[in-house]
């Protein structure tokens, strides 16, 4: 049995939980940028951080989970992403609308990745 990681805890959640071979990260918010695109970067650059700091990168994504606090800005948000994302290795993805825990949140993405081997 595998042991379990977890990377920036704090009492209700981690940043990161490995497990198996396989990264589990918290969802990302920006409460900086005021549009989605710059919200957006904001998170995916946090995401690269993230992924490093649990031996991964984003090249192995598996899967990616967007939240838009409105459907609106999916265009705006898809301009960043798919910039950033890793062409030759893109993750099954969903993207959907939800109320986000605050107001001025656009944009929440949860990742799972697994370790650079």
């Amino acid at each position: 049995m595998s042991d379990i990681t977890r990377l920036g805890k704090s009492l209700r959640m981690s940043q990161i939980v490995v497990y198996n071979g396989i990264v589990h990260l918290s969802g990302q918010v920006d409460t900086n940028g005021k549009t989605a695109a710059e919200q957006t970067r904001a998170i995916l650059a946090n995401i690269e951080k993230l992924l490093e700091d649990a031996g991964s990168n984003k090249s192995r994504i598996l899967q990616a989970t967007i939240w838009l606090n409105d459907v609106a800005d999916f265009d705006e948000m898809n301009s960043v992403w798919d910039a950033w994302v890793d062409p030759e290795n893109p993750p099954a993805r969903a993207c959907g609308e939800c109320k986000l825990a605050l107001d001025s949140l656009k944009v929440e993405i949860l990742i799972t990745a697994a370790v650079a081997a």
